[in-house]
């Protein structure tokens, strides 16, 4: 049985013409994303085993990508502590738990993540090692700050009056204000210690590169799909006798 072409219409043009572009779109936008989460998981890995810089250092070197391993003199902010809410470290829930840290220069203070506390089961915060007290030594990865995802509900900062105050993600502008002073806009990772009472695993919660690659191989087997369906569409069996 013959086949034959049959001239498509404008609008079955525009349409496969749309699929292919923004299918092929999604695509090189998923390979672009896992290269940049290549690049991320790499800093981060690098950093993790440099030799630590100051801060100020730091501050003037910082750009997008760089995670430079840091280290600074200061003390603690006692009272104001930050608790990142619905972490999960390995099937638990828990909280990240930041504290305010006043760099012995006078600087501009920067938070401090702590680390992982999971949860115990019941509906109040979960117990944690106090803020150590006096001048400390610090290092650790100095780092952006998590994102924010969606900001459902705004800001709960200011209706909260006692410490430490619970959050759904961490904005240093806001965080600032509700200190009533400005901060870093980066944060320092504190490097891993057994005896902290916290959990430090700082690789970042990113979906990984592989992921990335699947969807983008899923986008253009779309667009692939969108010409062979234009094809078989198009490409019609021709009855015997017909004109």
């Amino acid at each position: 049985m013959k086949r034959r072409w049959k001239k498509p219409s404008w609008l079955a043009l525009c349409l496969v013409g749309f699929g292919i572009v923004a299918f092929s779109y999604l695509g090189f936008w998923q390979l672009r994303r896992a290269a940049e989460k290549e690049l991320l998981l790499a800093a981060y890995a690098v950093a993790a085993v440099n030799d630590p810089i100051d801060l100020a250092e730091a501050r003037r070197t910082a750009a997008p990508g760089f995670f430079p391993r840091i280290t600074l003199r200061g003390r603690f902010d006692p009272i104001h502590t930050y608790l990142l809410d619905d972490q999960v470290r390995d099937g638990r829930q828990g909280v990240l738990a930041f504290a305010v840290f006043d760099p012995g220069d006078g600087s501009l203070p920067l938070l401090v993540n702590r680390g992982f506390v999971a949860r115990d089961g019941t509906a109040g915060l979960p117990a944690m090692p106090p803020v150590p007290a006096g001048g400390q030594q610090l290092n650790g990865i100095y780092a952006t700050a998590p994102g924010s995802g969606l900001r459902l509900g705004g800001n709960a900062l200011p209706a909260q009056m006692q410490w430490p105050k619970l959050t759904i993600y961490i904005d240093t502008i806001e965080i600032g204000t509700d200190l009533g002073r400005p901060i870093d806009t980066r944060v320092l990772l504190l490097d891993a210690d057994a005896a902290s009472g916290f959990v430090r695993e700082w690789t970042p919660q990113i979906l990984p590169p592989e992921r990335h690659r699947g969807y983008a191989f899923q986008w253009f087997c779309f667009a692939l799909a969108s010409v062979v369906i234009f094809i078989v569409l198009h490409w019609r069996r021709v009855q015997p006798g017909s004109k």
